[in-house]
């Protein structure tokens, strides 16, 4: 017998309200008494971001959505850029709340317009720009007001490495507001990106004003076959 299917709408709408999103997609398999709640878009409102109206607008391209929950996922899934590629705008998958990217061309670098140290687009992929110099100095900033509040978030650089490189990123240093790190461990990601983390903050702890993420080393070794895609903020 499935007890699910007795309880009220309104007992299933506390119920799957008090969950993560994840945890609402799965509650469908759990009893289909659940079905109703768990696709409306009473439900998956609450999951969307207070703001996600606002963010979206500055998306140039409409977002065609039938319901909350295909909207939701869809912004997990396919960042949108925003304000002419400056940014990316995506969801964390778990929790729901806001994660950015930073464009390449919005980040302050170390002889960034030097023709000689880095070369932009080199891979027919990205939009990123990829290094052949020495001295390497990346620095991204974000306003913490368009992210989620009270919320612990991480800073990573994303990036690849090319033609044999043999830089090794983690010799770097890193430093974010509240931190600094000698430094991370890279990792891969699911879509063939590498990142890594350049430290951490707790948006709680801040106001309106900026955030700012660095990389930098500054030693003799030459670091060709750097490719960096951008700065990424999202939830720790």
């Amino acid at each position: 017998m499935d007890y699910f299917e007795s309880l009220s709408e309104a007992c299933k709408f506390e119920i799957i309200s008090k969950t993560t999103p994840a945890d609402a997609a799965r509650s469908i398999i759990l009893s289909k008494g659940f079905i109703f709640v768990a696709e409306s878009d009473e439900i998956w409102g609450r999951f969307l971001p207070p703001d996600y109206q606002e963010i979206i607008d500055r998306f140039e391209f409409p977002l065609v959505c039938n319901t909350k929950k295909e909207l939701f996922f869809c912004l997990c899934d396919s960042p949108i850029l925003l304000d002419g590629g400056k940014l990316s705008f995506f969801l964390d998958k778990h929790s729901g709340k806001n994660s950015f990217m930073i464009a390449p061309r919005e980040l302050i670098i170390s002889d960034g317009d030097d023709a000689f140290s880095w070369q932009w687009g080199e891979l027919p992929d990205s939009s990123g720009i990829s290094y052949l110099g020495h001295q390497l100095d990346i620095h991204g900033t974000i306003g913490t007001k368009i992210l989620s509040p009270k919320t612990e978030y991480a800073a990573y650089l994303v990036f690849k490495l090319v033609n044999r490189c043999d830089y090794r990123i983690e010799s770097s240093k890193s430093s974010i507001r509240f931190i600094a790190r000698k430094w991370g461990i890279p990792k891969m990601r699911g879509d063939g990106w590498m990142e890594v983390k350049l430290g951490y903050f707790d948006s709680k702890k801040g106001s309106d004003g900026p955030v700012e993420a660095r990389l930098f080393e500054m030693n003799s070794i030459y670091k060709g076959g750097l490719i960096v895609e951008g700065v990424e903020f999202h939830p720790k």
